[in-house]
């Protein structure tokens, strides 16, 4: 692991001489040898990580369906770039400005997913009109996605796919049954590739002698 300062403003909040980034070079089982990158501001606390592989990866989707619970500890690495999507339930997960890469399994992912879907839940029941028809189907829509992805830890629970679409190719899911195609047109154009990546050289990533 190799801690340095880097000398950039913080993104968020412009501080200057606060900013270190921190590499780790790590092997991911069938993903190979990748660099772990976190840069974070020592004066507000922001913090960004993503995963650069050793070996040059093209833009490309990875899909799996959840047919079983065993399948829920399969090894997901979804970098910054990457967008997380259930077709089953319309459900997707854009990368945004602030967006973080982590290496997981599939039942966190769904848990972020389940995180989402509960926020906004509490924010409709707290709001104003939350007895109007609209909002009770939208409630109903709700509590519905909860329910189908909480149960796929059991046998005979309906299954879902989960989707990773990573214009940089710096994602993956880890599992005998998952399928990896590549990208289209449509979806080269219109995918968010995530945060700008931070300005520094190659040889940043080298670790101090």
């Amino acid at each position: 692991m190799n801690e340095q300062d880097i000398d950039l403003p913080c993104p968020v909040c412009g501080g200057v001489g606060q900013v270190k980034m921190i590499t780790h070079i790590d092997e991911i089982p069938y993903f190979g040898e990748h660099t772990q990158v976190t840069l974070m501001c020592d004066a507000c606390s922001w913090r960004q990580t993503d995963f650069i592989p050793a070996e040059g990866k093209k833009a490309g989707a990875w899909a799996l369906l959840i047919d079983h619970p065993e399948k829920l500890t399969s090894r997901v690495v979804r970098a910054s770039s990457c967008t997380v999507r259930i077709p089953e339930l319309d459900l997707a997960v854009n990368p945004g400005s602030n967006a973080t890469g982590y290496v997981s399994n599939v039942e966190g992912v769904l848990k972020r997913f389940l995180d989402i879907i509960n926020m906004v839940q509490r924010d409709l029941m707290s709001a104003d009109d939350g007895q109007d028809a609209n909002t009770q189907q939208q409630l109903a829509q709700l509590i519905n996605m909860s329910a189908i992805l909480t149960q796929l830890n059991e046998p005979d629970a309906a299954p879902v796919t989960v989707e990773l679409l990573d214009p940089h190719g710096h994602s993956m899911i880890i599992h005998e049954d998952a399928t990896q195609r590549d990208l289209t047109d449509d979806e080269l154009r219109e995918l968010p590739v995530g945060p700008d990546p931070a300005v520094f050289s190659s040889d940043d990533l080298e670790p101090s002698a």
